[in-house]
């Protein structure tokens, strides 16, 4: 299943948008990141893995 979201990244004082998209399959659990993350979004993969 593939479902995408728009959302804002707020950066500042500006907002951008940001495409969210998340595709379920069966199978081993992965989490990938895609484009230039900074550090705090790498960070953040360990946590949103035990939240789900």
């Amino acid at each position: 299943m593939l479902a995408t979201v728009t959302s804002l990244a707020v950066l500042g004082v500006r907002a951008y948008p940001v495409q969210v998209e998340v595709d379920l399959a069966p199978g081993l659990p992965a989490f990938n990141t895609v484009g230039l993350p900074d550090g705090a979004v790498r960070e953040s993969k360990e946590r949103v893995r035990a939240a789900l």
